[in-house]
């Protein structure tokens, strides 16, 4: 029997440690990356992804997990599937727990105990939903079992980590905006950069977007590219690294050895995507519950809270 609690915590396989991440070759090289994390299925994020990113021929792209999420019907799954395909990608929770006949971690969101009980549930409910109907394909099956849990990539000759969650657990939450600056988190964030040998960690697992910068590098963690994120607007975050800035003006930025890290805003047709999910989530449903406030009407976090310091 799993000691595992669903939605809590997380099998062994999430686990890895930023020495891993240091032996690991790079995936590729680029000039020029962007990070999209948390799409969660909202076909029009992926349409302005794909518009924003061919502003600049020879960029790359990798989709650092959870591409899936409200996307619980044939045709809107192997929508987001093909479209995420066309780049580089690496597993969220969503998609480790898809590809696993188990279903005793649930979402493998590994909710933190600030996390209301009744959130932790109704997100278990709507992942097995998902993964009730999404195609039974069994190369669909294959691709989802061979995203890798990071990726190490260099970027105008400079190493960076991509990560789900943090740098020692797929579904970590050592780089979530809440607790950031505390003296033990920071402490540990700047051992984990030490031990990767790498310039940054790009994440977004927490949902909240949140960039810091440190003597040994930086975390930038670009919320959710298919949900809203601030206060300001119904826009989705992503995340572009290079050494001059991009095609779009940035939310906020920071620099470290010679490259930038911007959160770029994501704008998607908001109004078309709350219909889409209205259709596929009414009212009283799951999914209306945990995340309808937020895709209508956007968050209390402002840009300030997420801004790097120094």
């Amino acid at each position: 029997m799993s000691d595992l609690i669903a939605g809590r915590s997380c099998p062994l396989d999430y686990q890895y440690r930023p020495e891993d991440i240091a032996a690991a070759p790079e995936a590729f090289f680029c000039d020029v990356l962007y990070v999209v994390g948390g799409l969660y299925g909202n076909p029009f994020a992926l349409k302005a992804v794909e518009e924003l990113v061919a502003r600049e021929p020879g960029a790359r792209v990798v989709f650092n997990g959870d591409f899936h999420w409200f996307d619980a019907e044939d045709h809107w799954f192997n929508w987001i599937q093909e479209g995420v395909g066309a780049f580089d990608a690496l597993a969220g929770n969503v998609e480790k727990e898809l590809a696993r006949d188990a279903a005793d971690a649930g979402c493998g969101c590994a909710y933190p105990e600030k996390v209301d009980q009744a959130l932790v549930e109704r997100s278990n409910r709507i992942h097995q939903k998902l993964k009730e109907q999404m195609p039974k394909d069994e190369a669909l099956l294959d691709s989802l079992k061979a995203l890798p849990s990071f990726m190490k990539v260099e970027v105008g000759g400079r190493t960076l980590a991509l990560v789900h969650g943090d740098p020692a657990s797929l579904a970590g939450w050592g780089l979530d905006r809440e607790g950031i600056d505390e003296p033990e988190r920071e402490a540990s964030i700047r051992s984990w950069l030490q031990a990767a040998k790498v310039d940054a960690f790009a994440s977004s697992h927490t949902c909240q977007p949140v960039s810091r910068r440190y003597p040994e590098g930086v975390i930038i963690n670009n919320g959710a590219a298919g949900m809203p994120n601030f206060n300001d607007g119904l826009y989705g975050v992503v995340t572009r690294i290079a050494a001059q800035p991009g095609p779009v003006k940035s939310l906020y930025s920071t620099s470290y050895q010679g490259l930038i890290y911007e959160a770029l805003p994501l704008h998607y047709d908001a109004s078309a995507w709350q219909e889409w999910f209205l259709n596929y989530w009414p009212e009283g449903s799951d999914a209306w519950a945990s995340y309808w406030s937020r895709i209508h009407k956007g968050t209390s976090l402002s840009l300030k809270d997420a801004a790097p310091l120094g």
